[in-house]
């Protein structure tokens, strides 16, 4: 049972903290704008324990702990997607407390609040770590050399320094791979540091086919970085690198998004609940200040997906809202209605897709054999 305190445990309180932060966005907007709120769970399912406040609210952890939902007065689910038809019995003065009784920038500012509120912990939790650990910064310092790479057969060795890159100053190991990537198919010079002694090493980024005789391009040295270094700094500039990286991550996830899309990258990195159990995992066995940066990490995914134009998600919310806003007027009940059973297969898809990855990537169909 030990896997209950090294996985779930983990993941359970870290998801449960994020989907906290997420709905609780949704909340406060909604109550901002007159909305009440009859539900803010923790959890899908049967209510496990909660309490009623003053205005009404139900507050509950129920007994799926995947996620979360905030529902509204008169929404036929916890999607807010539609409107119950007992709407039409409620009283003038309860549908104005209904979310769509409001206008659609009102509704937008609703569906926005969850992932902004998930953007603006990460920025406060890193902001924390840069400014009371340090900013991590990985020197151009090999750690490792991988056998027969191009680095290996030029002699290079675990613990060299790299200087420069054709005569181009390296400041970091971020800065080395983006010169490698560069000259990828190039003739290249790295001058180096080993324990004082500078050496010049020539390297070419391709291979020439015997065949054809055209250059065929290697982008790897088949080098890695050492342990970071932390560089402490003023809570100003910390709050300034957490938003970089919140947009650095948000437009790099964005990229990997459309190359799987497209086709130029494989989907098997697509990771569900067993990766987030085993990421979490790991982290606790590495320190708070791990937890709380994999914490950052997975509150950047969660708003970002969120935002994603797809029906059912915050983003599909804002986008009808929007279409709504423009045309001045909402699309029709069965459009709607196709629309968020379209985007509810996709998110189904997507769910049973990471699932089948994880079943493969643990090896859980081999482990259950064992068993028996």
């Amino acid at each position: 049972m030990n896997w209950i305190i090294d996985y779930f445990v983990p993941f359970v309180v870290v998801l449960t903290i994020l989907v906290f932060v997420h709905e609780l966005g949704h909340f406060l907007i909604a109550r901002r704008n007159k909305v009440k709120v009859t539900t803010f769970s923790i959890g899908f399912g049967p209510e496990l324990f909660g309490w009623t406040d003053s205005q009404g609210t139900r507050w509950c952890f129920s007994l799926i702990p995947l996620g979360g939902y905030v529902k509204m007065l008169g929404d036929a689910d916890a999607s807010s997607a539609r409107a119950d038809e007992s709407v039409q019995s409620f009283t003038e003065e309860e549908k104005q407390q209904t979310l769509h009784s409001k206008t659609p920038l009102q509704r937008i500012a609703v569906s926005i609040a969850g992932p902004v509120a998930n953007y603006i912990l990460a920025i406060v939790l890193l902001t924390a770590l840069i400014a009371v650990k340090g900013m991590p910064v990985l020197p151009a310092t090999v750690g490792k050399v991988e056998p027969e790479m191009l680095a290996h057969q030029a002699g290079i060795i675990s613990g060299d320094k790299i200087l420069r890159i054709n005569k181009t100053n390296v400041e970091d190991f971020d800065q080395l791979r983006a010169l490698i990537k560069e000259n990828i198919g190039r003739d290249v010079q790295i001058e180096l540091n080993r324990n004082g002694e500078t050496l010049h090493k020539n390297f070419a980024l391709y291979t020439v086919n015997a065949s054809t005789g055209e250059k065929e391009p290697i982008a790897k040295l088949g080098i890695a970085p050492g342990d970071p270094l932390y560089v402490k700094q003023n809570p100003i500039t910390a709050f300034a690198y957490a938003g970089a990286f919140c947009w650095k991550m948000s437009v790099d996830t964005l990229k990997g998004i459309g190359s799987m899309i497209t086709a130029k990258k494989g989907s098997g990195e697509i990771g569900g609940i067993l990766s987030i159990g085993d990421m979490a995992a790991q982290s606790t066995k590495n320190g708070l200040p791990t937890v709380l940066f994999f914490m950052a990490i997975l509150s950047i995914n969660l708003g970002l997906i969120n935002l994603l134009p797809i029906p059912v998600l915050d983003g599909g919310h804002i986008l009808l809202s929007a279409i709504e806003w423009v045309r001045g007027k909402p699309l029709g009940q069965k459009i709607q209605e196709y629309i968020f059973l379209t985007g509810f297969l996709i998110v189904i898809g997507t769910m049973l897709f990471a699932t089948w990855n994880d079943l493969m990537r643990y090896k859980i169909f081999q482990i259950i054999k064992n068993w028996f």
